[in-house]
């Protein structure tokens, strides 16, 4: 199977894709937030993600209102809490300590997909890549988790970067958006891939082993054909910069 998509189309102005927005607990993007906001069909924040929400829209907060808020709540202001609570914002407690809240919101997130049969193309994940280390590798560890329960694309963006996870099979990535910046990379987490060829890439790999202490695929770029190919015999993470704009 060929799976076929384009990880930056959801910060396109044009096209009909449907995503839903999940906001974790990191400082928004102010390059990204208002059109992935207005894109969305479902939103949500994971705990302290209601806070930066809530922050970021100081004033205009009536206009931002999340469908719901989950979470162990150990991170939610509780004047930030009450707030949302008072505006009807449906709040979800979700105690299990096994799981991030991350993945705890994507769990939630999924029940409602399906209990409205709503259709979605991609879910975009705002935060996760910045401050703590073992958050982000969190971040990641969720990508592979929703893998298992679930078919729709996750991407994780924050400021000018992106991560995607690939199943094992081929890929096809359209990259030509204009929204791309120069660097991409292919990271394998977990295990090795034994076997990793490559097309559209400045380096490409032919039948490449990815392994932690012996080689990883970081600071490539493209060679302007547009879309990347990638097949893989193991999971493979695929992160790329976003061109941003002062």
């Amino acid at each position: 199977m060929e799976y076929i998509f384009t990880p930056l189309e959801c910060l396109l102005s044009t096209g009909n894709m449907k995503i839903c927005l999940l906001i974790l607990n990191q400082p928004l993007d102010r390059y990204h937030f208002h059109h992935l906001w207005n894109k969305a069909v479902l939103r949500a924040c994971a705990d302290g993600g209601a806070n930066r929400l809530y922050q970021f829209t100081e004033g205009m907060q009536d206009r931002f209102m999340p469908d719901y808020i989950s979470g162990d709540f150990d991170s939610i202001r509780s004047d930030v809490k009450e707030y949302y609570k008072m505006k009807g914002c449906e709040l979800i407690e979700t105690p299990d300590q096994d799981f991030t809240d991350f993945t705890k919101c994507f769990q939630v997130l999924q029940e409602k997909i399906k209990a409205t049969s709503l259709q979605v193309d991609a879910i975009v994940v705002l935060g996760g890549l910045a401050g703590r280390f073992d958050q982000i590798m969190a971040s990641v560890e969720t990508l592979y988790y929703i893998a298992d329960v679930s078919p729709v694309p996750v991407v994780v963006i924050q400021e000018e970067s992106l991560i995607y996870f690939l199943r094992p099979g081929k890929h096809k990535l359209h990259v030509s958006t204009g929204k791309e910046g120069e660097w991409c990379g292919l990271i394998p987490v977990g295990s090795p891939c034994n076997s990793v060829t490559t097309t559209g890439l400045k380096w490409n790999l032919t039948s490449a082993m990815l392994k932690f202490g012996r080689q990883i695929s970081t600071s490539n770029t493209y060679n302007g054909s547009g879309i990347v190919t990638v097949e893989t015999d193991s999971p493979l993470i695929w992160t790329m910069g976003i061109k941003t704009q002062d």
